[in-house]
């Protein structure tokens, strides 16, 4: 049966072309409802596209784990396609230390069995999320905007989230009409995670008392602002080469003072970047920006890594503190 979100998928695949034809593909499947949704539409679009199918689970190894790898794989074999496992040894219960492990578990499946794109059931509602998520935490707006359609995780592969315009309520209704196992994750309902608590109470009460349609304008507003930000990272690029030095130690000021304070936020954040062992706040950012325009001597507090910076003659100098 060809529904209306199979044809919005293979539309979205034709106009992006985040999926090559004939691409070995590696599908993530949690067994829950969005990845069971991208695995039938996938195996739907199939012949379509010429694609190579592999279906990739990973076991953290928690309690509310159990059962759910032998579900996936019962999946697998009752379609006949590939499966492959990763269980995880200790896992820390956090969303991060989970998130970065399952990332690095399928890059080494992929690069194992030749597969240059990992596809995952990221939605609509994932990205309205994520950007909520982003800006409590305090992200700019590469934070804002950073679930993409595609993105690379080594030099040879990418990950690809196909159903960025399919909303959960949609992906249930998908499973529901094609009577999809969805196997019901406990950590899901597991309200000690953030994102849990954005998902069952935070936009549950944005659409009840500002929006019923959040979820889709907040999802466009993560696609308008990847691309300003894209936009204006490829700009600060261009003016930090042309003002930093071959090692990275100096800054020339008078390249950056006729140029606009967003984009001087964002060239101090490159040259921050690449000068700190950690990611640099706002805080520092803004000392730095107003040493632009600051006198002679003037400097920072200490950074991390026991760095400062000083302004000598035209040029933002790094310094080492003791």
């Amino acid at each position: 049966m060809w529904t209306n979100i199979h044809a919005r998928v293979h539309q979205t695949l034709k106009d992006s072309c985040i999926l090559p034809h004939k691409s070995n593909l590696l599908i993530a499947v949690s067994g829950g409802q969005d990845s069971l949704c991208l695995l039938k539409i996938m195996i739907d679009l199939q012949e379509k596209w010429g694609w190579n199918i592999a279906i990739s689970h990973c076991d953290h190894g928690w309690a509310s784990d159990l059962g759910i790898a032998d579900h996936v794989e019962k999946i697998a074999n009752n379609w006949n396609i590939p499966f492959y496992l990763k269980v995880a040894k200790a896992m820390k219960e956090t969303e991060a230390a989970a998130r970065e492990w399952r990332y690095q578990s399928l890059v080494e499946i992929a690069e194992e069995n030749d597969c240059r794109e990992i596809v995952t059931g990221h939605t609509l509602s994932d990205r309205s999320e994520t950007l909520l998520y982003n800006l409590i935490r305090g992200a700019g707006s590469n934070g804002l905007g950073a679930l993409t359609w595609k993105r690379p995780l080594t030099n040879n592969i990418n990950l690809v989230r196909p159903l960025l315009k399919v909303s959960r309520g949609e992906t249930l209704e998908f499973c529901q009409q094609f009577a999809l196992p969805i196997w019901e994750d406990a950590a899901n309902a597991n309200l000690d995670y953030a994102r849990n608590r954005i998902r069952q109470e935070l936009v549950p009460y944005l659409k009840e008392n500002f929006n019923p349609n959040v979820e889709t304008t907040l999802s466009q507003t993560s696609e308008v602002l990847k691309a300003e930000s894209d936009y204006l990272e490829a700009e600060a690029n261009k003016i930090l080469l042309s003002a930093v030095n071959d090692h990275n130690s100096k800054l020339n000021r008078e390249v950056l003072k006729g140029v606009p304070l967003a984009l001087q936020r964002r060239v101090i954040r490159q040259f921050l970047a690449k000068i700190m062992v950690s990611k640099p706040n706002f805080e520092e950012i803004e000392e730095t920006v107003n040493l632009i325009d600051a006198p002679r001597k003037s400097r920072t507090s200490s950074f991390p890594g026991k760095i400062m910076l000083e302004v000598e003659e035209n040029y933002i100098v790094q310094k080492r503190t003791k």
